[in-house]
């Protein structure tokens, strides 16, 4: 079936809700696009959005892309920016290897026509597809050692998308199918991903969408929390589809906060890092004195996780809910010219930056954790690839450098890309052989799942049953908003900038009265196959179907979050325990078994294994006496 068949199958009249594709890709942010863009066009792709396709992080990113481009600098300085800024957590090998490939991604992006910022030369300048990196000009941001930071003024990644968005919809075997949610994936017996359930939102009804292969590139979890830089279809749905299915999850504690969030009402605009690459300064807005020269030797420029705890304290002391971020002693036209977004959209708001200070404050901005993946985007489960903010590579270990999310976004895309077709030429291979002379022989046997070093496995309580609420005389809707409004709250004020055991444990117990509220039931709560219950007949969800699953499953998640935060018993990165304020000897990536193997455990009563949907957290005298040890404190 070619990528056109696909779009006439949604439309005919015999429809029977089946799709087959060769590769499906889930999202359409940069990932999915740099994916589907690098893979060969003799295959079929469908792309996945839930939303419109400009409602993405990628979307959204102003600061740049990240990679050793000038003469000055090395793809060794890069790597050690990134391993200091990652305190310890980052996987070497994956980020040398990623970092490595820097220079070819943006060169990459070059060719598909993103306009980036130029060095400023006498002579015209070069149509955007004729650029080389070397003619790029280059900014700097918190963290990094010097200019390495390419950028398109200071909206990047809406350039970057809509060139990317405009060579995938002119792909004859791409489909790019927008208002299409992912509800979970399809597997076989044996392990192998075949596909995903979706609801289609513009014609409300679900279908199955089949492939040989399936790249996971959903974005993040930013929505958990009520100030985010995210948009609203980021609720970490692709973790949990992951998980479900049948891989490991690694450091979902380590929330990155970017510091300089415009605090102005509900805003979710971002100020970008390369303000203060330029020379911002961070200000108390009582005494108009900097605050970070006495904090951090790079002041303004130490990484996010630094800036941000400082910014909070400030905010804690000055009881105003931000602080001031001043760039009014930088030249007007400088700012106008390399700012323009971030300028004209102070100035619709009634500041302009120029000579008014910008009132910032922390915003949830970027999960460093995720699926755990191999640097070409294997996941545990065999024909499931993933790739940008739903993964976990480990490039970004306990606190992610500036910029570097993009770049992570285009090289692990193009890995898999260059990987995807191997594994289904395996997979014909595999068809051709005699069953009965190989009968051990399964997708399995041509995957290679990721590896990880030095891990603390994040233990679950064992299960106990709980009563269901039948939501007699009881709004659901409103039960639903509000615990949704609600949870956003709760995961702010107790899984924010800083955490102490009380704080999430009492999160923990709120969360388990809100599923004890929805009748969420720790032996199924959420029906894989057939997510929403929908009546085979008409497929048409049942009231309110789809947002309780959407809710259940972000009350789930929260929950592997929070329990992964209360068992790190030290402060490292985006982490930070006031309870236990210093490092570990010995850093450790956090990791969440997959569901099937803590079901497995729960039945057979081992504690390492055991889960329970309205969990609380694992306090016994064994494990708090080997945290003091553990944490140094």
């Amino acid at each position: 079936m070619n990528a056109v068949s696909t779009a006439e199958a949604l439309n005919a009249d015999n429809f029977d809700g089946a799709v087959q594709t060769d590769v499906l890709i889930i999202g359409a942010g940069l990932a999915g696009l740099s994916t589907a863009l690098a893979l060969p066009t003799s295959l079929n792709i469908t792309v996945l959005s839930k939303a419109d396709l400009e409602v993405c992080s990628s979307h959204y990113a102003q600061g740049g892309i990240a990679a050793s481009l000038d003469k000055n600098d090395s793809v060794a300085d890069h790597i050690a920016d990134t391993l200091i800024a990652g305190a310890g957590l980052c996987e070497a090998d994956n980020t040398s290897s990623i970092l490595s490939a820097g220079q070819q991604a943006v060169q990459w992006l070059c060719e598909q026509g993103v306009p980036f910022t130029q060095i400023q030369q006498d002579d015209n300048v070069k149509p955007f597809t004729e650029l080389q990196t070397a003619d790029l000009h280059l900014t700097k941001e918190g963290g990094h050692g010097c200019r390495r930071v390419a950028h398109a003024d200071d909206a990047t990644g809406r350039h970057i998308m809509e060139a990317l968005t405009i060579k995938a919809q002119s792909a004859a075997n791409i489909t790019i199918l927008p208002y299409h949610e992912a509800l979970s994936l399809l597997t076989s017996s044996d392990n192998q991903c075949q596909g995903a359930q979706v609801f289609d939102h513009t014609s409300q009804r679900q279908l199955t969408f089949y492939s040989r292969a399936v790249v996971l590139a959903s974005g993040g979890l930013g929505q958990l929390f009520k100030r985010a830089s995210a948009p609203n279809v980021c609720v970490g749905d692709g973790v949990m589809m992951a998980w479900q299915a049948g891989c490991r999850l690694a450091n979902l504690e380590f929330i990155q906060f970017h510091p300089t969030g415009l605090a102005l009402d509900d805003s979710s605009f971002l100020i970008s890092e390369a303000l203060r690459g330029e020379g911002g300064r961070l200000t108390c807005p009582q005494t108009g004195a900097r605050f970070m020269l006495d904090i951090d030797e790079r002041a303004e420029l130490a990484p996010r996780d630094i800036v941000a705890r400082a910014i909070a304290e400030q905010i804690s002391t000055n009881g105003l809910g931000y602080v001031n971020l001043d760039v009014s002693h930088l030249p007007e036209q400088f700012l106008r010219e390399h700012f323009p977004q971030i300028y004209q959209t102070l100035l619709e708001l009634g500041i302009d930056m120029t000579t008014d200070p910008i009132p910032v404050a922390p915003t949830a901005h970027y999960s460093c954790g995720g699926v755990v993946t191999s640097v070409n985007g294997m996941t545990d489960v065999a024909g499931l690839y993933a790739a940008g903010e739903v993964a976990y590579t480990g490039l970004h270990g306990a606190n992610r450098l500036a910029s570097n999310s993009l770049l992570e976004c285009v090289v692990v895309g193009r890995n898999i890309a260059a990987d995807l077709p191997r594994y289904l030429k395996a997979l014909e291979n595999l068809d051709t052989v005699d069953i009965y002379d190989n009968s051990n022989l399964s997708a399995t046997a041509i995957w290679t799942p990721p590896t990880l070093k030095d891990t603390q496995p994040i233990t679950l309580p064992p299960s106990t049953d709980h009563e269901s609420n039948t939501h007699n005389n009881v709004n659901i809707d409103a039960d639903i908003a509000g615990i949704t409004a609600k949870l956003k709250v709760l995961m702010t004020a107790h899984m924010g900038i800083t955490r102490s055991a009380g704080q999430l444990a009492q999160a923990l117990l709120q969360i388990e009265n809100w599923q004890q509220q929805l009748g969420c039931f720790k032996s199924n709560p959420i029906n894989i196959t057939n997510p929403l219950d929908i009546n085979s007949e008409s497929n048409t969800i049942p009231h309110d179907g789809l947002a309780h699953f959407q809710l259940a499953r972000q009350l789930q998640l929260a929950t592997l979050i929070i329990q992964s935060a209360y068992q790190r018993y030290e402060s490292r990165g985006g982490h930070y325990r006031q309870d236990y304020p210093h490092l570990a000897t010995t850093p450790r990536t956090s990791v969440i078994a997959p569901l099937s193997k803590l079901r497995e455990g729960d039945k057979t009563g081992n504690k390492e294994g055991g889960i329970d949907w309205l969990v609380q957290p694992i306090i016994g005298d064994t494990e708090v006496g080997s945290a003091h040890t553990v944490a140094n404190v």
